[in-house]
Protein backbone atom coordinates (compact mmCIF):
# COMPACT_ATOMS: atom_id res chain seq x y z
CA UNK A 1 0.00 0.00 0.00
CA UNK A 2 2.66 2.47 -0.94
CA UNK A 3 2.31 4.84 -3.84
CA UNK A 4 4.49 4.76 -6.95
CA UNK A 5 7.30 6.61 -5.15
CA UNK A 6 7.37 4.16 -2.24
CA UNK A 7 5.76 6.62 0.18
CA UNK A 8 3.91 5.00 3.10
CA UNK A 9 0.14 5.14 2.75
CA UNK A 10 -2.81 5.40 5.12
CA UNK A 11 -4.04 1.96 6.21
CA UNK A 12 -0.65 0.30 5.97
CA UNK A 13 0.46 -1.83 8.94
CA UNK A 14 3.55 -1.02 10.98
CA UNK A 15 5.37 -3.93 12.58
CA UNK A 16 8.24 -4.33 15.02
CA UNK A 17 10.87 -7.06 15.47
CA UNK A 18 9.63 -10.50 14.52
CA UNK A 19 6.79 -9.03 12.47
CA UNK A 20 4.68 -8.25 15.55
CA UNK A 21 2.05 -5.64 14.75
CA UNK A 22 2.37 -2.21 16.33
CA UNK A 23 -0.46 -0.42 14.57
CA UNK A 24 -1.89 1.03 11.38
CA UNK A 25 -0.83 4.21 9.60
CA UNK A 26 -3.59 6.77 10.10
CA UNK A 27 -1.87 9.75 8.42
CA UNK A 28 1.36 10.48 6.57
CA UNK A 29 3.28 13.70 7.16
CA UNK A 30 6.59 14.99 5.81
CA UNK A 31 8.65 13.95 8.84
CA UNK A 32 6.51 11.40 10.70
CA UNK A 33 3.72 8.84 10.44
CA UNK A 34 0.69 9.00 12.71
CA UNK A 35 0.13 5.37 13.71
CA UNK A 36 -2.92 4.21 15.65
CA UNK A 37 -2.38 1.15 17.83
CA UNK A 38 -5.01 -1.55 18.02
CA UNK A 39 -6.74 -2.69 21.16
CA UNK A 40 -9.45 -1.62 23.55
CA UNK A 41 -7.88 1.80 24.10
CA UNK A 42 -6.07 2.79 20.89
CA UNK A 43 -3.15 5.20 21.20
CA UNK A 44 -1.68 7.50 18.56
CA UNK A 45 2.05 7.13 17.95
CA UNK A 46 4.08 9.82 16.19
CA UNK A 47 6.71 7.68 14.44
CA UNK A 48 9.63 9.53 12.79
CA UNK A 49 9.91 8.53 9.14
CA UNK A 50 13.66 8.17 9.63
CA UNK A 51 12.95 5.17 11.90
CA UNK A 52 10.69 3.40 9.39
CA UNK A 53 11.99 0.87 6.87
CA UNK A 54 10.01 -0.71 4.05
CA UNK A 55 10.79 -4.18 2.70
CA UNK A 56 10.36 -5.33 -0.91
CA UNK A 57 6.76 -6.26 -0.19
CA UNK A 58 5.99 -2.76 1.06
CA UNK A 59 5.68 -3.81 4.71
CA UNK A 60 6.70 -1.06 7.13
CA UNK A 61 8.85 -1.91 10.13
CA UNK A 62 10.66 -0.23 13.00
CA UNK A 63 13.41 -1.58 15.27
CA UNK A 64 11.30 -1.18 18.46
CA UNK A 65 8.70 -3.53 19.92
CA UNK A 66 5.21 -2.25 20.81
CA UNK A 67 6.05 -1.22 24.40
CA UNK A 68 9.27 0.57 23.42
CA UNK A 69 7.48 2.27 20.50
CA UNK A 70 4.86 3.58 22.93
CA UNK A 71 7.50 4.96 25.28
CA UNK A 72 9.41 6.63 22.45
CA UNK A 73 6.59 7.97 20.27
CA UNK A 74 3.33 8.44 22.17
CA UNK A 75 3.81 12.21 22.34
CA UNK A 76 3.79 14.57 19.36
CA UNK A 77 7.28 15.17 17.95
CA UNK A 78 6.81 18.92 17.65
CA UNK A 79 5.60 20.76 20.67
CA UNK A 80 3.95 24.15 20.52
CA UNK A 81 4.51 26.46 23.45
CA UNK A 82 1.34 27.54 25.24
CA UNK A 83 0.65 31.02 26.55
Amino acid sequence: MTDDTGTPARGQRLVGPGGKRIGTVDAVFADYLLVRTSGLLPVDLYVPRSEVAADDGGRLSVPLDRDAAYEAWHRPLKRVEHD
